[in-house]
């Protein structure tokens, strides 16, 4: 796509201000987005759309026979078998292990026009079956269109809707089929066995919507389990639906007080407040890869916001992203090409790793050349940053399609080498902070004042204040004011369902309203915010030092040698530790020019005391680098060659570490560096 220059000069003002003074003693005063300076906080995107469903109206009338929603489908499953070495018990032990990759079609698509219909007939289908508004339907499935058209259709019928992962393992979707006493669910086809297994744990489910291709005798299975239960595709559901009449939807609409899965109020003021802080940047020009969990609300409510304006959705998977993980067919992203992603600190981390990989691999000229340009380039030497941009680093953002122009960062801190090498080399990397409680809003670094370590400006359907936190020394009173977030505002939700002991909990929310957040927070000279601290990460060290656990990790996980990081300490401990997946390309690379083993299994070399050596000494290089004191280097690493995966339960599917059970998987490893 041709250069799209979207920037406002001075648009932002002052970036935030000041709304009032501190109320009271131990607290900063409430600032918001100078852009509601001379008004109240926004509410509603147009006048007539209060509600998710008015959103999808709205779209379907202003952006019609425009494509909405793309996907793929998969053409063929190839299975390859490769044999890895691991170390058992201090024996080198060899299994076999079989990879699948897909093959994939070119991208198929819905208009704005088509996606309304297809909810319109789900809605109806639903009604027909008997669904009614004070009923739950859960879903159940990967990122796709047919997700948001089933959310969208029970939304439209005042049907609240719960989310469960993909990923989640049998207890986890009993429980989130019974906690809120589910009457059905939408899923894929290759999800059924699971919920196979636990439909007779689940006894509100009726109803079983999916897509893709089951066998018959499974959906016998699943008829099986119980004389109630009805089971339909989403194509037949949409038939059942095509045929029923329309009025009877009309007296089931929501309203903006009506739960979706956040109440549509809060939902409607975030994409509200987004299209007033960067609707300029969204054109008729851009795409949006859509790939991250649905279950998680920033996947969500960006969506939302991308229907909302006009810019289409081509639906990926983590898996089928890059040429390397599909078959016979361009990966994701290169297909679909983008100019616009969102992604987690885990997703730009791999992309800049696989880029310094890639030129690793092309020679000590390529590699020389690159670093030219991209020093070059962060110099804005006026002819070389163009010739750099033009004749090397093209060749960079060629293989994410050639049209990526913005990205966002957000469910954890990204470190600023990645934030940096990917804006130089690819893409202007912006920072975003939210929370399933705030919609997924809190903050948002525009790109006109585009700067590092800063989650940007408050967004402008919430007011933010900062509370002391005075045994850490985080005073509102600083110099630069500092304490832990508290928000309040249209985009944040009133109370945690079935949740009574949370929602009177004054450390969760405060009695004026305040949403309590956890991170610690700092304003800035030009009005945006950073994050510098979490409050339940915090660890206090025998020395009497506190460290950060995320902030930690967020730095260390730069480490060219690091493709995957917990940091962990003890009380009693004088540093922390870390449990480290490397990254394998270029850990060889760098053990192969150091004349050390650089071929044996990965498993192998994990249990290799110089090598343990190496990867920490490059890991405390990077924390020195970032002027972290002693207490924050690492004393000792455990290296493991296995990827932590949603499915081993060691990450979540927003890959955010799960700390507790990582520290009990590697117990032993763990007692062995405090010797305890």
């Amino acid at each position: 796509m041709a250069k799209v220059l979207t920037n406002k000069r001075g648009y932002y003002s002052d970036g935030s201000y000041e709304f009032s003074k501190p109320e009271k003693t131990g607290e900063g005063g409430i600032r918001r987005c100078s852009l509601v300076k001379d008004g109240d906080l926004v509410q509603y995107p147009v006048d007539g759309v209060k509600t998710v469903y008015e959103i999808v109206e709205y779209a379907a009338r202003t952006h019609g026979s425009r494509p909405a929603v793309g996907w793929r489908d998969v053409v063929d499953t190839i299975e390859e078998e490769k044999e890895v070495t691991k170390v058992v018990e201090g024996k080198e032990v060899k299994e076999k292990k079989k990879w699948k990759y897909f093959e994939l079609s070119p991208y198929k698509y819905l208009t704005f026009i088509e996606v309304k219909e297809a909810v319109s007939e789900v809605a109806r289908g639903l009604l027909h079956l008997g669904v009614t508004d004070k009923d739950v339907f859960n879903i159940y499935a990967q990122t796709s269109p047919n997700w948001q058209i089933m959310a969208h259709a029970c939304g439209s019928i005042s049907t609240t809707i719960a989310t469960a992962y993909d990923t989640l393992g049998e207890d986890g979707l009993a429980h989130s089929l019974n906690e809120p006493e589910c009457v059905g669910l939408f899923t894929n086809a290759e999800l059924l066995p699971t919920l196979h297994r636990v439909l007779a744990r689940t006894p509100t489910v009726k109803y079983v919507v999916f897509d893709g291709e089951p066998s018959q005798a499974l959906i016998d299975d699943l008829h099986g389990v119980r004389d109630t239960i009805q089971v339909y595709s989403i194509q037949k559901l949409r038939e059942l639906g095509r045929d029923k009449p329309v009025e009877p939807l009309e007296a089931r609409r929501p309203k903006p007080e009506s739960i979706a899965c956040i109440i549509h109020s809060n939902l409607v003021a975030s994409v509200a407040a987004v299209k007033l802080l960067l609707g300029h940047h969204l054109t008729q020009e851009d795409s949006f890869l859509a790939y991250l969990p649905l279950a998680h609300v920033l996947e969500y409510i960006v969506e939302l916001i991308m229907f909302f304006v006009g810019v289409p959705s081509g639906y990926g998977r983590v898996k089928t992203l890059t040429d390397a993980s599909v078959r016979n067919c361009k990966g994701d992203i290169a297909e679909f090409k983008p100019s616009i992603m969102i992604g987690v600190p885990a997703v730009w981390e791999t992309i800049r790793k696989g880029i310094l990989a890639k030129v690793h691999a092309g020679g000590s000229i390529k590699k020389s050349v690159f670093n030219g340009a991209m020093a070059a380039k962060k110099k804005s030497l006026p002819v070389l940053a163009g010739l750099a941009d033009s004749v090397v680093l093209s060749g960079v953002r060629a293989a994410t399609g050639g049209r990526l122009r913005l990205a966002l960062s957000g469910g954890a801190a990204i470190s600023k080498e990645t934030q940096e090498f990917l804006t130089t080399a690819l893409v202007t990397v912006l920072q975003g902070y939210g929370m399933t409680e705030t919609c997924g809003m809190c903050a948002i670094l525009p790109p006109e004042l585009m700067r590092y370590n800063s989650v940007g400006l408050p967004v402008p359907s919430c007011e933010v204040k900062l509370l002391d936190v005075p045994d850490a020394g985080y005073l509102s009173t600083n110099e630069l004011p500092q304490g832990e977030v508290l928000i309040r505002g249209h985009s944040v939700f009133k109370e945690y369902y079935k949740r009574p002991d949370l929602n009177t909990d004054e450390t969760v929310f405060t009695k004026d309203g305040w949403l309590r957040t956890g991170d610690v927070g700092q304003w800035n000279p030009d009005g945006t915010l950073s994050l510098i601290d979490r409050l339940k990460n915090l660890i206090k060290l025998a020395n009497g030092e506190y460290i950060a656990l995320e902030r930690l990790e967020s730095i260390y996980k730069s480490c060219n040698l690091v493709a995957n990081i917990c940091v962990h300490a003890v009380p009693e401990a004088q540093q922390p530790m870390a449990i480290i997946i490397p990254h394998e390309v270029h850990l060889r690379n760098l053990l192969a020019s150091k004349g050390l083993d650089s071929t044996s299994e990965l498993g192998v070399l994990c249990h290799n005391s110089n090598v343990q050596e190496l990867v920490l000494k490059e890991a405390n290089a990077i924390g020195k680098k970032n002027g972290f004191k002693q207490p924050e280097l690492l004393q000792a690493v455990v290296l493991t060659p296995d990827e932590w995966t949603p499915e081993s339960g060691l990450v979540t599917a927003a890959q955010k570490i799960q700390r507790a059970k990582i520290s009990k998987a590697f117990k032993d490893e763990i007692s062995a560096v405090y010797k305890h």
